[in-house]
């Protein structure tokens, strides 16, 4: 079926110039008039399954190690012939810090640049250690590109106009440990750890970095629940279209997260992602939660179960194979070193989301919706061992829902799904953790013969996300949407496809900075770009130089 489809597009012209790729996102704040120091942390041709693992030590020259008033990483990848779009995986003192992506290559090559703001890893850079970048590339007959990749890290001096970037007292992270390869876990099953705090921490944040569903699982708002499975005569459980990321302490459900659906280079229509990837495809979201309200329980100087796991709304919660998982805690503590004390005064969360399934079916349709909802409520009481007293309320309520149509005896895939929802969490009344989301997805898949060799597919992609993270990680609200398809076709002289893209995007932060795109593709190349905001001088415009290419579908 189309929808299961991960095509590898293979570009006819092989003089076509180099196409840029690029994902459209805001620049990172940084202060550029500070003074900046560059070194490079590796520079590698990813063509097999090893990772590039190096050692880092920090610069001196933009001041004492940890001072700096930002971090940015600047990774650029060339590659030409022909591959899949690769998973990327950058980890550092064993915390994944970045998840990507890889554009696919054309015959002409591609490049693709994309700079990360990764100041609140500030405490991980103030040390020398072990930085890794999993990039599993395989070159074998008919998958010759390679991906030729470097990687900068730049530190901004700070000064009394650009103070040290704010940092947590300790940074620990939920991951596997490896020295020789990237620190996300895959499940099912869960992941667990055990981790001790320091004894005077006084709040904690925990941002579950970059869950993303691979194999069976990229199209996972595609699944079929299982009930209608003889429908279309699978015999696998492909375990519905529902997912939460839950983390655990203890057994005790602490927050999940209603994922972002991120398509890759590769995914369903390639040409409809190039030159411009889906949204996310080179800096995939993560998700934050307040954890303080577990601190009376966690600085007790004893070891404490972390779990993070995926659940679907299927019978035992079952997913398929398979979803990479990590994460990280920000811990503060208090100055007096004494243990926190306090109690948790109420913990309201179920196990899993409440979901149902219904739909209908007849001799050519079938008609399935899935929702689900989420709503949890915890509060607690922390005495610090400064005497301060802290009153923590930390909330979600979620929502999703799932719409999928199978016409014409599937010649006509629709699917629609939305998450939205909010999170917030208050420190003696004041909000300090803070998402408010909306993630919808249209997509429409017709084929024009049974074969289904001849389709055509449109998407509606929209991100809308007013984010505070914490404390220490300055918030932002996003809107952006894109409406992009194309089409496929296949014959004996040759398979051919092209594609298009219309972007609108919006940023603004507490801080006053606003960037705002609207950028426009069509076969390869950029129709339009308009770019305003404070930001926007900061920001070096990608104009794909490619023209009109002829792809392959496998």
């Amino acid at each position: 079926m189309l929808w299961i489809l991960t095509a590898l597009f293979l570009a006819a012209q092989a003089q076509a110039a180099v196409l840029v790729d690029f994902q459209v996102a805001q620049p990172p704040i940084v202060p550029h008039d500070a003074k900046q120091c560059t070194v490079q942390i590796l520079q590698h041709d990813f063509a097999d399954f090893t990772a590039d693992v190096v050692e880092f030590t920090p610069p001196t020259d933009c001041g004492t190690p940890g001072s700096w008033a930002a971090i940015t990483l600047n990774f650029t990848v060339t590659s030409n012939g022909t591959q899949f779009d690769r998973l990327g995986i950058f980890t550092f003192q064993n915390v994944e810090i970045w998840r990507t992506s890889t554009p696919e290559p054309t015959a002409g090559g591609i490049i693709w640049t994309y700079i990360k703001d990764v100041s609140r890893y500030t405490p991980l850079f103030a040390e020398a250690g072990t930085f890794i970048l999993e990039l599993d590339n395989l070159i074998e007959t008919g998958l010759n590109g390679v991906y030729s990749a470097t990687l900068d890290a730049t530190f901004f001096a700070s000064s009394p106009e650009h103070p040290p970037a704010k940092q947590a007292n300790a940074i620990i992270p939920l991951s596997t440990h490896s020295n020789t390869t990237g620190n996300d876990a895959s499940v099912p099953p869960g992941f667990s750890m055990n981790v001790t705090l320091p004894q005077n921490t006084v709040e904690i944040y925990a941002e579950k970095i970059y869950p993303s569903g691979n194999s069976n699982e990229e199209f996972w708002y595609f699944n079929i629940a299982n009930e209608f499975s003889s429908e279309f005569g699978i015999t696998t459980p492909q375990q519905g279209p529902f997912r939460e990321v839950r983390l655990l302490v203890d057994g005790m459900v602490a927050g999940v997260a209603f994922p972002y659906p991120v398509i890759f280079t590769g995914g369903i229509l390639p040409p409809a992602w190039r030159p411009i990837t889906s949204y996310g495809a080179l800096d995939l979201p993560t998700y934050f939660l307040d954890l303080t309200p577990f601190v009376p329980i966690l600085t007790d100087g004893l070891p404490h179960n972390f779990t993070i796991d995926v659940a679907s709304a299927e019978a035992g919660r079952a997913i398929s194979n398979n979803w990479f998982v990590s994460g990280v805690l920000q811990v503060v503590t208090d100055p007096s070193g004494k243990p926190t004390t306090g109690r948790i005064i109420s913990h309201n969360a179920d196990p899993f989301a409440v979901a149902s399934t219904t739909g209908s079916s007849d001799a050519t349709s079938v008609n399935i919706t899935v929702t689900a909802s989420r709503k949890i409520s915890i509060t607690s009481e922390i005495i610090s061992g400064s005497g301060k007293k802290n009153e923590v309320v930390f909330t979600q309520d979620l929502d999703y829902i799932n719409q999928q149509n199978y016409l014409d005896n599937t010649l006509i895939q629709n699917v629609f799904q939305s998450s939205s929802g909010s999170i917030l969490s208050t420190h003696n009344n004041v909000p300090v953790v803070k998402d408010t989301f909306s993630f919808p997805i249209t997509i429409n898949i017709t084929a024009f013969n049974v074969q289904q060799t001849n389709f055509a597919t449109t998407f509606d992609h929209s991100y809308n996300r007013d984010l505070l993270p914490s404390p220490l990680i300055l918030g932002s609200t996003i809107n952006e949407r894109q409406i992009s398809g194309g089409f496929f076709q296949e014959a004996s002289t040759g398979n051919t496809g092209n594609g298009t893209s219309n972007n609108t995007f919006s940023y603004v932060d507490p801080a006053g900075n606003t960037f705002n795109r609207q950028v426009n593709a069509a076969f390869n190349n950029i129709t339009l770009d308009i770019v305003s905001g404070t930001l926007s001088g900061s920001q070096e415009l990608d104009f794909p130089l490619g023209a009109d290419d002829v792809f392959v579908l496998h």
